[in-house]
């Protein structure tokens, strides 16, 4: 079964071990912080943020009105495409790595739902590094723009609940994951995880023609504006009115659950896969 939603998770045992007290009933981010992760001198609000970032993203687990945690029922199978809620994210960054060092100087979340655009969070990020005069160049960011603004540790709860649950989606999918996965895993250690769609792929299989994926070009296609270009805010609406489109061109071929969805993307890849082991010599498939 495909998970509903983006989840971080620090431990295996302590989700478990979570779950097995919550299938008891609701419980409060004090007991959690008290007798599953061994805190016993957590104060309220540090057990608030100590279960957000345990339990938060889970799609198991709601946080009631109250502000106690209870289980709720899984959905059976993959869940339907007009159930979903996505979080189209982009971020603006210091390069292209986050493996070498770069960082997030701003982030924006937008959500997608029964065809509504919102935007959640939309936020300059201090990276605690130069922005490169390349960088600013293109988004206009410049270091006086972030000095004053907060480093990602004390953004990361908001960008994990702004994610909780739902599915993720990028325009090139695999660089902003990258970028907010390790970031929130430096802030909180914790692991995100869950299912992700990405733009460029969906428009490779669903529109034919076009010579560029770029957002430009694929926003150009479906007639969308995009205000504020190669700014987190800006790419982050765009992308998601993109989706919106992309979804309704998916559902005209009969895609009704996130599961078709994703094995739509999954299909290219490995028909790319095939062709170039047909173009490999048999010694270099042999090796």
């Amino acid at each position: 079964m495909t998970s509903p939603g983006v989840r971080a998770q620090r431990s295996g045992t302590l989700v478990d071990r979570a779950l097995e007290l919550l299938a008891t009933g609701p419980v409060e981010s004090l007991v959690l912080a008290h007798q599953v992760m061994g805190v016993p001198a957590a104060t309220p609000p540090i057990a608030d943020r100590l279960a957000t970032a345990l339990l938060g993203a889970d799609p198991r687990v709601r946080r009631r009105g109250d502000a106690r945690w209870e289980l709720v029922r899984s959905a059976a199978g993959s869940p339907r495409l007009v159930d979903c809620t996505f979080a189209v994210v982009d971020v603006e960054t210091t390069g292209s790595s986050p493996s070498r060092g770069d960082r997030v100087i701003e982030i924006a979340v937008a959500t997608l739902s029964g065809g509504r655009v919102e935007m959640v969070m939309d936020t300059l990020v201090n990276p605690g590094r130069p922005i490169p005069r390349a960088v600013t160049g293109i988004t206009r960011i410049t270091h006086e723009d972030v000095a004053d603004r907060s480093p990602f540790r004390d953004l990361a709860g908001e960008v994990v609940a702004a994610l909780a649950g739902r599915v993720f989606v990028a325009h090139n999918m695999r660089f902003d994951w990258a970028f907010v996965s390790a970031e929130v895993g430096r802030a909180l250690d914790v692991t995100l995880d869950g299912p992700r769609l990405c733009t460029v792929l969906l428009s490779r299989r669903l529109i034919a023609g076009l010579k560029s994926r770029g957002l430009d070009s694929v926003a150009r296609y479906f007639g969308i504006e995009i205000e504020h270009r190669h700014r987190a805010g800006g790419d982050a609406m765009a992308t998601a009115a993109i989706l919106n489109r992309l979804i309704d061109l998916a559902g005209e071929r009969g895609i009704d659950t996130l599961h078709e969805l994703e094995d739509l993307t999954r299909r290219r890849k490995k028909r790319k896969q095939r062709k170039r082991r047909r173009a490999l010599p048999v010694s270099m498939e042999e090796a």
